[in-house]
C-alpha cells in the first residue's frame, strides 16, 4: 500500500467499457512524515469517493483489482481508503481534522 494525495482528475470519454462510469483520479505519492511529495504521480480508480487535497492509500498491481469495484476491471493502481491518522512512533504526522 502506499500514501498519497489526491492532487487532480482524469476524463476519458472513449474507453474500455469496463472503466464506464468508473471515477479516475491523479494521486502523488507522500511522505507519511510531512506529507510532502515523494514520487510520480499517477491514475487510480476511486472505489471510495475521494476528494481533491486527500490524503489516501493505493494499492497497485494484482492488488488492484480486488474490490468488488474493480474485479475484472483493467487498472493498476486503486485508491482503497481515505486516511484520518497517520501515527508513527507514538507521534501523529497527520491529521485529517488539522487539514488546512
Amino acid at each position: 500500500m502506499n500514501i498519497c494525495r489526491v492532487i487532480g482528475t482524469v476524463v476519458s470519454t472513449t474507453k474500455d467499457e469496463k472503466l464506464v462510469g468508473k471515477k479516475l483520479l491523479i494521486v502523488e505519492p507522500v511522505d507519511m512524515v510531512t506529507q510532502e511529495p515523494d514520487g510520480k504521480p499517477f491514475v487510480a480508480i476511486d472505489t471510495v469517493h475521494a476528494g481533491k487535497g486527500e490524503i489516501v492509500m493505493t494499492v497497485s498491481g494484482s492488488s488492484a483489482r480486488q474490490t468488488k469495484i474493480t474485479q475484472g476491471v483493467p487498472v493498476d493502481a486503486t485508491i482503497i481508503g481515505i486516511i484520518d491518522t497517520v501515527e508513527l512512533h507514538g507521534k501523529i504526522t497527520f491529521s485529517k481534522s488539522e487539514m488546512r
